[in-house]
């Protein structure tokens, strides 16, 4: 199961795509609304799932995969060009060893 949040419905669809930023800044920014507005809603129900978020309209979703959390945000904002994924519950979207928040303290 997925859930897709967006923000207010002033952010219309049709807009015109948003330039792209210098990945370190898209990462910086996706973090922050990650940290700050969804991992506390998203973190209970699904560990492990991948959320894609749009960092200029702040709007996001939930997937099981990366590729299918892409695809759902773009068809919910055709326009996004800035976007992050991160991996619920987990310090960084893939590693090697790392395991996950639940447990570290």
């Amino acid at each position: 199961m997925s859930d897709v949040k967006t923000p207010a419905q002033t952010q219309g669809e049709g807009r015109v795509a948003s330039p792209r930023r210098p990945r370190e800044e898209t990462a910086r920014l996706g973090k922050v609304l990650y940290e700050r507005d969804i991992r506390p809603r998203v973190e209970a129900d699904h560990h492990g799932e991948i959320v894609a978020i749009d960092v200029d309209s702040g709007s996001w979703v939930v997937a099981e995969g990366e590729i299918a959390a892409v695809d759902r945000l773009r068809e919910m904002r055709p326009s996004a060009v800035n976007v992050l994924c991160e991996r619920v519950g987990y310090r960084t979207l893939r590693s090697f060893g790392a395991g996950s928040r639940r447990g570290a303290g």
